[in-house]
């Protein structure tokens, strides 16, 4: 056969100046070698790899050149096997070293055997590939250590790989479930929904289908048990798969339920608890109405005693009373039990100075002997307040009361009722008396239930007081001024537009 510079019609010249051109330019290292590995070129590809000139390495031995050189007749197989790439460690001239590829082809030069080896520094790909070898370690060590059950599966629901804990989960083998239908895997009930989202499935790469449900499994002995299932979709190249993460809920769904039924008792318990706190505020807020009744009442005796034919129309009128007291009462113990119960539906724009007028009469029944001299300053103009009207009269009613009595062994009897516009948001109702005062530790702890300063009090009132205010959201705080007396101040919220119109509704 015509050597190729012939067939082109190169004259000899011209094709040893092109061979010397490519061998200088070509973006690969080119070595030659003899058959007992003597460098014979030494292209500009590979003084820039190795650090070495041409001159140095000329007549050097091949394996000068790697940091473990393998034996030259590995390199120099058998003619059918040159061409075969061999992935060694290069050593540079200042010692360095670096990965490289090297790929050996033979031939002859006349009767002389000659090999020319191309070496490519693989710096760059092994880097890849060692980064995508660490990431696939450690995906592998999340699928294989992972506490929840991992199945993968395909488009057509067969399963394609699952982890330890899905094996241990379900009870089979790996080899016994790849290539089957992801289905067997669920009760029958449960299948429908399956092919249901392979049905319905979405597109896309790399994402949640849809957020945990919870479904029930399978077992191999055919046990059932609840999971949540969440599903993701991948693609790997052309192909779409799917992952399916499991959990085992059956603890959790047990604990609660558990926590379900220790929350039910508690309930049971607070509402034992509330009817207790009722008995005992309606203990102390119907004295009140019921003291009222029993002086209207006697009044109507004294009356009828009187013998006074006159008299019919007084009786009528007191026995009204101690009926409208009676009603009272019964809209204390309802309202009361609407408190606990949290409700309301009661509140409605209402004006504060009537409510205080109202509570006030009402306190003063059958405590004229209290003899205590009352200052009403009441705010003119003052805007609704939105509130329960019978709750904040039973806080009026309360405060009121406690002041006559915190009074009735003090020289100088006076109570003081005063409301303002405290800002835009609120009124406040201050209620001053000239009593003997608390302490500084009895008024920090004065509105905890069961603390009371009286003989025969429970020490519930003032409790439900702060509760009634708060739940309006308002505020309730007292100061005192030791021998002088205690004020009692509390903050009505104002009525906003259309409060009035929802009321009515």
């Amino acid at each position: 056969m015509d050597p190729l510079w012939q067939t082109a019609g190169l004259s000899a010249d011209e094709a040893c100046a092109r061979l010397d051109l490519l061998v200088a330019i070509v973006p690969s290292g080119i070595v030659v070698i003899d058959a007992a590995g003597g460098i014979e070129l030494f292209n500009p590809m590979c003084e820039r790899l190795f650090g070495y000139t041409a001159a140095e390495m000329a007549g050097r031995n091949l394996a000068a050149l790697f940091a473990d050189p393998p034996p030259l007749a590995e390199l120099l197989r058998p003619h059918s096997a040159l061409g075969l790439p061999h992935d060694l460690t290069g050593r540079r001239k200042d010692g360095r070293v670096f990965p490289l590829r090297l790929t050996m082809g033979g031939g002859a030069l006349g009767a002389k055997p000659i090999y020319v080896g191309t070496i490519l520094d693989i710096t760059a790909q092994k880097e890849v590939e060692n980064t995508l070898r660490e990431r696939e370690e450690k995906l592998t060590s999340v699928f294989e250590t992972g506490p929840d059950a991992i199945i993968i599966f395909n488009e057509q629901g067969a399963i394609e790989s699952l982890n330890a804990a899905a094996v241990w989960l379900f009870g089979y083998l790996e080899s016994e479930v790849l290539g089957q239908d992801v289905k067997m895997l669920m009760p029958a009930l449960h299948r429908e929904l399956h092919d249901g989202f392979l049905a319905h499935r979405p597109t896309g790469e790399k994402r949640i289908i849809g957020i945990a449900r919870v479904v029930m499994g399978q077992r191999r002995g055919g046990d059932t048990f609840p999971m949540e299932l969440n599903v993701g979709e991948i693609r790997i190249g052309e192909r779409r798969l799917f992952t399916g993460f499991i959990r085992d809920i059956s603890e959790r769904l047990g604990a609660e339920r558990r926590l379900q039924d220790l929350q039910a008792e508690l309930l049971h318990v607070s509402r034992l608890t509330d009817m207790g706190q009722m008995s005992s505020a309606l203990a102390h807020e119907l004295n009140q109405p019921l003291t009222a009744i029993a002086n209207y009442t006697k009044a109507a005796r004294r009356t009828l005693d009187q013998g006074v034919e006159a008299s019919r129309d007084k009786v009528q009128e007191l026995l009204d009373k101690a009926a409208g007291q009676a009603l009272r009462a019964g809209q204390i113990i309802r309202r009361l039990r609407d408190f606990i119960e949290k409700r309301e539906d009661n509140r409605a724009p209402e004006d504060v100075n009537k409510i205080i007028e109202e509570a006030m009469a009402l306190a003063f029944v059958g405590a004229a002997e209290a003899s205590a001299t009352v200052t009403a300053k009441l705010g003119a103009n003052l805007p609704k307040v939105l509130i329960d009207k019978i709750q904040v009269q039973q806080v009026v009613l309360n405060l009121v009361r406690n002041a006559l009595e915190a009074m009735a062994s003090s020289p100088r009897r006076e109570l003081c009722v005063s409301t303002a516009l405290e800002n835009e948001r609120f009124v406040e109702v201050v209620i001053a008396d000239s009593g003997p005062g608390l302490a500084e530790e009895v008024v920090a702890k004065l509105f905890q239930p069961f603390v009371t300063t009286k003989h025969d009090g429970m020490g519930i009132g003032l409790s439900i007081c702060r509760s009634i205010v708060d739940a309006h959201g308002g505020k309730l705080w007292a100061t005192s001024r030791p021998g002088e007396g205690v004020t009692f101040h509390f903050q009505l919220p104002i009525a906003q537009s259309g409060d009035e119109e929802k009321a009515r509704r």
